[in-house]
């Protein structure tokens, strides 16, 4: 027996013959189970490799029941997505975690558009999903729950927020309360006095907890609370919530902004109002994205580890997919102060 197909392409037997073990043996290592010693497995995984032998992923699925994919899904629009660097450095660290698995990674941006929305949700509830990874939900988006009930299991980037939490869901977070509260007592200890911040949206958990940060650091320090804005997370709203910061209150000294993007609008905003950046107003932003190394002046910001909070999404979903679906303990990450020329 040549151990090959009509096309030349070895087969399961030859794998398993080369290998000395039964074919069932040999199929059980190729479709990834763990029951399995590990002198055949590295036996059939060396006769694979010298056979250049490629699992058909198709048949794999029949007999597995998975589908070997996984989605990361980002309820944003396409230009949000492609604009701010957080979400590509979570996916990095969620795709590393998955092709060491040898799985499939299916990426998709769902904004509030209905027809989008259920596009995805028909492909995941077609049995082509083992789990999902959501990112940046906003209010009581009903997808995780959608998802779950179907028996899709699914991993949070972020506290679920406020009615989200009545489902027991997976999440992964970074210490938004705590970085915030660093960024005020950086500024109260450098003898700033009026001090604002640039919120994000605030149907989201993590706008909700860097303000609530922002304000119990306040309450610790003899310093005035100059006021919020909401600056949706971009440049360009972070630029016109300083405006209207400094439009209210000339006077103030430094601005808390809840990521870099909108740091970064702050520190034009400060510009354009002709004042000097320490010198007149202090700026802090939240994430430590590149931007915040290019910026002008550099920017000290809030470091939160967005590539390890990928891989720990990841990690957290593969394990629920192995242990039936069962939701698992939230994981938060630190953050930590970065200190540059901005303040």
């Amino acid at each position: 027996m040549s151990g090959r197909d009509g096309r030349g392409a070895p087969t399961l037997e030859s794998v398993a013959a080369l290998a000395g073990v039964s074919r069932a043996t040999a199929g059980r290592v190729l479709s990834g189970s763990t029951k399995v010693g590990p002198r055949a497995r590295d036996a059939v995984l060396a006769a694979a490799a010298e056979l250049h032998y490629v699992t058909n992923r198709a048949a794999r699925s029949l007999m597995t029941r998975r589908s070997d994919s996984i989605a990361f899904v980002v309820a944003e629009s396409e230009d949000r997505f492609f604009a701010d660097p957080y979400f590509s450095q979570v996916l990095h660290g969620a795709h590393g975690v998955v092709a060491r698995h040898d799985m499939q990674l299916v990426f998709a941006v769902v904004s509030g558009d209905d027809t989008e929305r259920q596009r995805f949700e028909r492909f995941a509830l077609g049995g082509h999903l083992d789990g999902a990874i959501l990112v940046s939900l906003h209010g009581d988006d009903p997808l995780p729950r959608r998802l779950q009930d179907a028996g899709v299991p699914v991993v949070l980037s972020g506290r679920p927020f406020a009615h989200q939490a009545r489902t027991p869901l997976t999440y992964v977070d970074a210490d938004n309360v705590g970085g915030a509260m660093a960024a005020v007592r950086l500024l109260a200890q450098q003898g700033r006095r009026r001090i604002a911040t640039i919120t994000g949206p605030l149907d989201m958990a993590a706008s909700v907890d860097r303000v609530d940060g922002f304000r119990a650091e306040l309450a610790a320090h003899d310093v005035v609370d100059a006021g919020s804005a909401d600056g949706d997370f971009s440049i360009v709203g972070g630029r016109r919530a300083m405006a209207d910061l400094l439009a209210a209150d000339p006077l103030i000294d430094a601005v808390f902004a809840a990521n870099d993007l909108m740091a970064v609008g702050a520190l034009q905003a400060v510009r354009e109002a002709g004042r000097r950046v320490p010198e007149d107003v202090a700026v802090v932003g939240f994430d430590d994205s590149a931007i915040a190394v290019s910026a002008q002046p550099p920017l000290t910001t809030v470091r939160q580890p967005m590539v390890e909070m990928g891989r720990t999404l990841a990690t957290l979903l593969l394990d629920q997919i192995t242990h039936g679906g069962e939701p698992q303990a939230p994981v938060i990450l630190p953050t930590e102060i970065v200190r540059r020329a901005s303040a």
